[in-house]
């Protein structure tokens, strides 16, 4: 064996790999039926993590999704938990079929659209006759001449390539943008995947309950990504106030959250008023308004000092929500009453121990227990806080904004032109690769016009130019 056999045969061994890359997984990745059905899983799962809760604690779904019976006849907290649909998103087998979705299209990009790209803006120009046959659309013409085609075609804001050494030759082209327009898309496309696995990978999500009044840093983490960031610890949020405005029949109309972002000597170093669709947004950090409760009650019995006492919310079977707390009425607490409350609106029912209503008061008014002047001073609300940061946003929003501009350019058609002068006579055709009736027309247009030209004019056209 020589040298040269030798080196060949490792020259082999080493291109097996670009071989198979090409031969083997590129046709596959390149299918469209394989992206078609990608896109459909991902649409399916996208749905399912919509519909089932997500970032909920074990003990939600044994409640909500029991074994018996299980919903559909297989959908139980195990198979949920087990698969991974209580954080969709982030499971492995989401993030593969998205990466694989992304490979696909990338792919796709450079063996089909960069090449059709490429060819586009390559032409040859056609000086014979019979190669006007090939065309969809062609004409031989004994009126007209190039000068004032290019002109025509110029209006019409087709770019002209004349050939430099050949004067009988034009070619004409435009709507070149249409064919970047699909490779434009996918950059968009892939742009998304990418935003959404870097923010499933990176991203966190909280959720926080939070008394009107209260100061608190973000630490309850429902759901977070392997790479997610620290979260910051040298600044906190106060709740100034929250309140609910009603409709009136005493339905919610909205609910509101006046919120501050605190440094850490505690100085106030944002501020906005939240509500539904309107959130808070520092440091890459969002804080959605989406949910409140009554976290407590001011009273006060006889003269004494102000007290703040707690309110739970009571487990009434799906009766509405409604929240109690129990107020001892002797020092030795052996006497109290219990005190509910269904919203911030100020009323509030007074049971004695027997479960028999005492007696009705708002917020303001006192009454007589047990001996005792009890005025309810306030009703505290609490607000429902969700809690999600996201650096992969601002990668989908580019995505998304390349995705409509692929879309819009997509829709210009490439339409190509070639002329031939040949003596008197003077060829002309065209093709378009969408839009065809459209073209058609165009191209009719411009026939008529060169028709209609004497052949004086088409001289002295020839002359000025």
């Amino acid at each position: 064996m020589t040298l040269e056999d030798s080196a060949s045969k490792e020259l082999k061994w080493w291109a097996v790999p670009g071989q198979f890359l090409r031969q083997e997984l590129l046709p596959v990745l390149t299918n469209l039926r394989l992206a078609i059905a990608l896109l459909l899983l991902i649409a399916i799962f996208s749905s399912t993590g919509t519909v089932i809760e997500q970032g909920q604690s074990p003990a939600f779904y044994q409640a909500n999704y029991p074994e018996h019976p299980a919903l559909f006849g297989f959908l139980t907290w195990k198979v949920i938990q087990v698969v991974g649909l209580d954080h969709v998103y982030r499971t492995w087998w989401f993030l593969a079929l998205l990466i694989l979705f992304g490979t696909s299209l990338t792919a796709c990009s450079f063996t089909r659209q960069l090449p059709a790209l490429k060819a586009a803006q390559r032409w040859k120009y056609y000086e014979e006759p019979r190669q006007f046959q090939k065309l969809a659309l062609s004409a031989e013409l004994d009126t007209g001449s190039l000068d004032s085609l290019s002109q025509i075609l110029q209006k019409r804001r087709y770019k002209i390539f004349p050939d430099q050494e050949k004067e009988n030759l034009l070619y004409a082209r435009k709507g070149i943008v249409g064919r970047i327009g699909p490779i434009i898309v996918h950059i968009g496309i892939v742009a998304i995947l990418i935003g959404g696995i870097w923010g499933a990978m990176t991203g966190f999500l909280a959720q926080e309950m939070v008394a009107s009044g209260d100061t608190f840093q973000v630490t309850n983490i429902v759901d977070a990504g392997p790479l997610a960031a620290p979260i910051p610890k040298d600044w906190s949020v106060r709740v100034n106030r929250f309140w609910i405005d009603y409709t009136p029949s005493g339905g919610i109309d909205q609910f509101y959250s006046d919120m501050s972002v605190l440094n850490k000597q505690g100085k106030e170093i944002d501020h906005k008023k939240i509500f539904v669709n309107e959130p808070l947004r520092y440091h890459g950090i969002t804080f959605y308004q989406t949910d409140w409760g009554i976290a407590g009650v001011r009273v006060q019995f006889n003269n004494s000092p102000v007290f703040q006492l707690p309110m739970a919310l009571l487990n009434t079977n799906g009766q509405g929500r409604i929240w109690g707390t129990w107020v001892p009425t002797k020092p030795d607490l052996s006497e109290g009453v219990s005190l509910l409350a269904k919203d911030l609106q100020g009323m509030v029912l007074i049971y004695d121990p027997t479960g028999k209503l005492v007696d009705t008061v708002r917020a303001g008014m006192s009454t007589q227990v047990n001996g005792v002047k009890l005025k309810i001073l306030d009703i505290i609300g609490s607000t429902g806080l969700q809690i999600k940061a996201d650096p992969g946003i601002p990668i989908v929003y580019s995505g998304f904004g390349l995705l409509m501009l692929g879309v819009v350019m997509s829709y210009f058609s490439h339409s190509q032109i070639w002329a031939l002068q040949k003596g008197d006579r003077l060829y002309v055709g065209g093709k378009t690769n969408r839009a065809q009736v459209a073209f058609e027309q165009e191209v009719l247009e411009i026939l008529d016009r060169l028709s209609s030209q004497p052949k004086g004019e088409e001289k002295e056209a020839a002359i000025e130019v």
